[in-house]
């Protein structure tokens, strides 16, 4: 007896399933065609990622070696192309590059990309406040010590990423522009950080013995 009733359950179940599956199946195949679709779309994707940063990579290779060789039209061109073309973590590195070989033949226009850099927010302040050392650097022996403070000051604070550099440079343009007074502010602020990398130093003791010197003649 006990038979007979699993037997009807099992066919009442069966119906049960085959009503659902009657009902429900058009949805089931659409949702693993959708499934496999999006997998297969998602794969695609990957690929295509994948193929635009190796040609990313290779194209930014290209425009290093040309720079190596100082063709620096040439590379800067081809940098100007990787930014324009390429996945995000290539397009912001082949920008600076882009603007460190138009340096070596158009500091001008260096200076302006370099500036560009500097107050684009969508880099980060890392990123920009390097973009303005690089446009610092560039600047530092024609520049005004205004210029080159609104420049540089706020990177010589004790929180930013950049601020031995701003700071040596800082200090280089007030002796250069004979406010003595300034470039020993700088100075002492590299002395009193202890962070102060070895090099800064170093190149600060001198600048501090040629303000010395100046002092006495």
């Amino acid at each position: 007896m006990a038979d007979i009733f699993h037997e009807v359950d099992e066919e009442v179940r069966r119906e049960q399933l085959k009503k659902l599956w009657d009902r429900y199946s058009i949805y089931l195949i659409a949702l693993a065609v959708l499934i496999v679709a999006g997998i297969g779309a998602w794969r695609g994707y990957e690929y295509w990622v994948a193929k635009r940063a190796a040609a990313a990579g290779a194209a930014f290779e290209t425009a290093m070696a040309l720079s190596g060789d100082g063709k620096y039209a040439e590379a800067e061109a081809t940098f100007a192309k990787v930014a324009a073309d390429s996945p995000e973590g290539y397009r912001v590195l082949a920008r600076m590059r882009a603007a460190g070989a138009l340096a070596q033949i158009k500091p001008a226009d260096a200076i302006k990309a370099y500036d560009e850099l500097s107050t684009d927010a969508s880099l980060g302040a890392i990123w920009q406040d390097l973009a303005a050392i690089r446009a610092g650097l560039l600047l530092v022996d024609t520049a005004s010590l205004s210029d080159m403070r609104r420049r540089l000051d706020p990177l010589a604070e004790p929180t930013r990423s950049f601020r031995h550099s701003a700071r040596e440079l800082l200090a280089l343009s007030a002796w250069r522009n004979h406010d003595l007074s300034a470039a020993k502010r700088y100075l002492d602020m590299i002395a009193s950080d202890a962070e102060s990398p070895i090099g800064t130093r170093t190149r600060a003791d001198v600048l501090s013995g040629l303000i010395a010197a100046e002092g006495k003649s």
